[in-house]
């Protein structure tokens, strides 16, 4: 919270003041209209929204987030019950500068242009809501992840000790709890001590969004402001419900809080999940070790999450020092011939005796000629990348008859999703959670919350669902990993063996 309210190491806008939503009309924005496609991808539409680009002087550019103002006019507006709260009475500043900014680039040059910025999070001194008006609900979708609870409690806490809202409504099962589920009344005594548990009290899907639906029950609910907690499919669906309820003209803020246990949400700094599930999979690669360990030419394999990013892996890599061999996504790699797998293997149990892999689940399937069908969410499903390679290292050596292999497989996968967070979590949970509520309270949607360089923002919806985050494999981290594990980079094989043939003459 602290983190959120404080002053320094923010950046000032130059020479213009940016869009103040409580006491000036917004800016004429850059007309650059965007849709999402059904695979999440934002692509060009003249039917959304546009997005607010604010320019400013030497390349200064502000990402900014939509305001209810912006399409409701004359928007009553009060004064924020937090300058009377005593919790916050030792604070200096208790509200965000209207004028204060997150630049998304951190390492830049003395003659390098100031470039994008996103509106940083934060409570106002103007809100848009009074507590005996408002109406928020909580819903929560796609995979486990460790910290859901504790950010539903955070919300529920914030709203109630900051604003005075006395409950919220939890949608039951994902989106079509809107629909078709019943609700949870949702009280600090309710949500009191569910940081403690794993999972999410109001359970989860990755179906049910039919955005027409969910609007409808919205509206006829009363609810004003949706707090959603999902990771990429999740906020792009997000974003759709934000769209159909500005085209109506309703007055509802729509929140999301990104959660990816693997940590493939782009320009955040992490997922929340991330730490704790990094930590957990420790356990399991400790351990493969021990089984690799205790038997001649053993070899431990532990399949962690990570579809399309391989975060998880490498930090756990980093983290173990057990591990000689990681295997990502973003870094292919090929089996036989020469700088191959098979090959550092048997050079590795030969020096060694033993030897521990991790694979993410979304690594090597260019080699596996996965299928092409895709869960609710538009994820691509994949065949068990673990149980593939387990069987190809067994095939290779049985073929080789030269080495007698011990093999494990090792797959924690639900065992870390369904684990509380960590301490490190239930803080970061807590940021969100509370920069959330203030964010929606002070009349902002269509957003995400997150961390950008260490100071929390506000992030249009649609840069969180472009891309996905992705371990950059020529950046120094991913050399560290090669440094610790000495595992080969798996170039092509004809530049390897060109390079052994260069070599010999």
């Amino acid at each position: 919270m602290m983190d959120s309210i404080s002053s320094s190491a923010s950046t000032i806008a130059p020479r213009f003041r940016c869009f103040d939503p409580t006491t000036s009309k917004p800016p004429a924005a850059k007309h650059r209209p965007f849709s999402v496609s059904k695979d999440g991808v934002v692509e060009s539409s003249p039917q959304v929204a546009d997005r607010k680009i604010v320019e400013g002087d030497d390349g200064y550019v502000l990402e900014d987030v939509p305001h209810l103002s912006d399409y409701i006019p004359d928007l009553p507006i009060y004064p924020n019950p937090l300058q009377d709260n005593p919790a916050y009475s030792v604070v200096k500043q208790n509200f965000v500068n209207e004028d204060d900014t997150i630049s998304e680039k951190v390492v830049v040059h003395k003659d390098s242009p100031r470039e994008t910025h996103f509106r940083r999070a934060g409570a106002r001194q103007k809100v848009y809501f009074e507590a005996d008006d408002v109406r928020p609900c909580i819903v929560t979708c796609g995979g486990l992840c460790p910290g859901v609870n504790t950010v539903i409690r955070e919300i529920v806490y914030g709203l109630h000790h900051m604003y005075g809202i006395s409950s919220v409504l939890g949608i039951e099962g994902g989106y079509s709890g809107f629909y078709a589920r019943n609700t949870i009344c949702l009280t600090p005594k309710v949500v009191n001590d569910i940081h403690k548990r794993g999972g999410t009290i109001l359970g989860t899907s990755r179906e049910g969004h039919i955005t027409s639906k969910i609007v409808d029950s919205i509206q006829d609910r009363g609810i004003n402001q949706v707090y959603i907690i999902g990771g990429h499919g999740t906020q792009t669906e997000a974003s759709v419900i934000y769209e159909e309820i500005r085209r109506r003209g309703l007055k509802v803020a729509v929140v999301g809080i990104p959660k990816a246990i693997d940590n493939d949400i782009p320009v955040i700094d992490k997922s929340f999940g991330f730490d704790t599930a990094v930590e957990e999979a420790q356990r399991a690669i400790s351990a493969a070790h021990v089984e690799s360990e205790s038997h001649e030419n053993g070899i431990g394999i532990v399949k962690l999450m990570g579809r399309y990013s391989g975060f998880i892996a490498m930090y756990a890599t980093l983290a173990s020092r057990d591990v000689d061999c990681c295997l990502i996504p973003e870094s292919p790699f090929y089996l036989e011939g020469p700088g191959g797998l098979f090959q550092y293997m048997e050079r590795r149990l030969k020096e060694h005796g033993h030897m521990v892999i991790v694979i993410s689940e979304g690594a090597g399937h260019e080699l596996m000629h996965s299928m092409d069908e895709t869960d609710a969410t538009g994820n691509k499903l994949f065949h068990d990348v673990g149980l593939w390679i387990s069987q190809k290292i067994k095939d290779h050596f049985a073929k080789q008859r030269k080495m007698t292999i011990n093999l494990k497989y090792i797959d924690p996968t639900y065992m870390i999703c369904a684990v509380r967070s960590n301490a490190s979590d239930n803080v970061y949970c807590s940021l969100l959670a509370q920069n959330a509520v203030h964010g929606a309270m002070a009349g902002y949607t269509g957003f995400t919350v997150g961390p950008v360089h260490g100071k929390h923002a506000y992030i249009p919806f649609y840069r969180i669902t472009e891309r996905h985050h992705e371990v950059v494999i020529t950046d120094r981290m991913w050399a560290r990993l090669l440094s610790s594990t000495n595992q080969p980079s798996f170039m092509d094989v004809k530049e390897v063996t060109a390079d052994d043939t260069e070599e010999k003459q």
